[in-house]
């Protein structure tokens, strides 16, 4: 560990040493530490960091072993009204985690592995810090499958997924985050311990566990997850058909919902987007949608007939199924921020969600405002999430523009989707969370009632805006 550099006030020497002494864990103010742990992977954040201007660092990065170090950590920062910022693995894209000079960053790090597996009751109860992948392969060894597989799972942690209401590819049919969490266990800002109560479901007042679902390090620090599990599906298959618009293939994922099919995988691209991911494989101008099915031996097989049968009425072509193999082979390749900005490109996805009706009207709006923001090259999306009433929408933009405009291009992108979909009263997002990027449009989502509720919460648990300030939650105007 460094010495404490000229610049730190007695204030954050006090906080330091009170973490320090008290052994609550790793304490650490190597720099190296501190800027690996200062932010997530918000693009906003990288593209500032390679303008050269990287930000600053936190006073310490904390990271507990035990619940009891990660309260006792609290209860310090709290005592020296000092910041405090919950981060995970670091894989969030919203501005989530940013520290500054006067907090100090706790990781839950120190917090991972499997810590029960009940083969009775289906459950398994991990640290909040385990990596998604790893808490996947234990399970798998167990024939279980916990059912989230987003993107990021080899890098995102399972607290992480908790806190940002995350959500995987599977979801159509293994549902979202809040759909496998069975409890969980977290420190509230006062450093006391909540702990829900492990049932299948109650109706003992309101879920507590929703306020600390998506509250992205604003209401506590999630330390531990159970989550309930699934079985490994013995069978699968795999098909793809394309449409001549992407309207038409909303409407057959509509016919496959509401029919009472749930295939894990529902997913459609449109024209820009189908001609990148399945190059040879789709017509030019054609939308692609593409189906995993799996379960009990002969539940694939059926539900793909059945749904094969609604695609086909819906003017879909069946397309060959070894471009579904070859979209699980590269799904999760993407490019890093830093090599687009090499090549002159700022870029983003952005996620989003309303009713069936609604959808294709968001879809135009949505891609014609960003494609209109100067230097914008692509505007695209495709759904990637589907529900009896509504599906998501995932868009893409890239713009390619000198340096210097990279960051105000970036944030009219952002603001043309956001406003296109505030316009139309849809979602401003399905799985990724608020963080620093979307807040100042939280209030078009929750109404005013909505925003003062979720304030006084605040309010209630933090009333001195120690825990994750900046996030979520927009300011009060002044």
């Amino acid at each position: 560990m460094s010495g404490v550099g000229s610049g730190t006030s007695g204030a954050k020497e006090a906080v330091l040493d009170a973490l320090l002494a008290e052994l609550v864990g790793a304490v650490s103010i190597l720099d190296d530490e501190r800027a690996a742990n200062m932010r997530d992977y918000w693009c906003r954040s990288e593209l500032q960091g390679w303008l050269g201007h990287p930000g600053p660092l936190p006073i310490a990065v904390v990271e507990p072993a035990s619940v009891e170090g990660l309260a006792r950590a609290v209860e310090i920062c709290r005592a020296h009204r000092t910041p405090m910022i919950p981060r995970g693995k670091g894989s969030g894209v919203v501005g989530g985690v940013l520290a500054d000079t006067e907090s100090v960053v706790i990781s839950t790090d120190g917090l991972d592995g499997l810590r029960k597996l009940d083969e009775v009751d289906h459950l398994a109860t991990f640290g909040a810090g385990t990596r998604g992948s790893e808490a996947e392969a234990r399970v798998a060894e167990a024939g279980y499958t916990i059912g989230n597989w987003p993107q990021s799972i080899e890098l995102s942690s399972v607290g992480g997924w908790v806190a940002t209401r995350a959500s995987g590819q599977y979801s159509t049919a293994y549902g979202n985050t809040e759909d496998m969490v069975h409890s969980l266990e977290a420190v509230l800002p006062d450093g006391s311990i909540y702990r829900s109560a492990e049932t299948p479901r109650a109706a003992a007042g309101p879920d507590l566990r929703q306020l600390l679902l998506g509250s992205e390090g604003t209401l506590g620090i999630v330390s531990e997850v159970t989550f309930s599990l699934f079985r490994q599906p013995p069978a699968s298959r795999r098909q793809a058909f394309h449409f001549a618009t992407m309207g038409e293939g909303l409407s057959a994922m509509n016919e496959v919902l509401t029919a009472g099919w749930r295939p894990p995988v529902v997913r459609l691209y449109d024209a820009k987007e189908s001609s990148r991911h399945f190059s040879g494989s789709v017509p030019d101008d054609r939308s692609m949608l593409i189906f995993l099915h799996e379960g009990p031996e002969g539940r694939p097989e059926l539900e793909a007939t059945a749904v094969g049968g609604l695609c086909v009425a819906g003017g879909g072509v069946p397309a060959e199924a070894a471009v579904v193999d070859r979209w699980f082979e590269h799904r999760n390749e993407v490019p890093s921020w830093s090599e687009l900005f090499e090549q002159g490109v700022v870029a983003d996805t952005i996620e989003v969600a309303t009713t069936w009706s609604k959808l294709p009207s968001l879809y135009e709006a949505v891609t014609a405002k960003m494609g209109a923001v100067p230097g914008v090259l692509v505007a695209s999306g495709h759904s990637s999430h589907a529900y009896r009433s509504g599906a998501n929408l995932y868009f893409t933009f890239a713009a390619a523009v000198e340096p210097e405009r990279m960051l105000e291009t970036y944030d009219a992108c952002w603001a043309a989707a956001m406003e296109a979909t505030t316009e139309l009263g849809a979602g401003i997002a399905h799985h990724h969370g608020i963080g620093r990027v979307r807040r100042e449009w939280l209030g078009a989502e929750l109404g005013s009632a909505g925003l003062s509720m979720l304030r006084a919460v605040k309010g209630a648990l933090d009333p001195d805006d120690l825990m994750n300030p900046g996030v979520l939650i927009p300011e009060v105007p002044s």
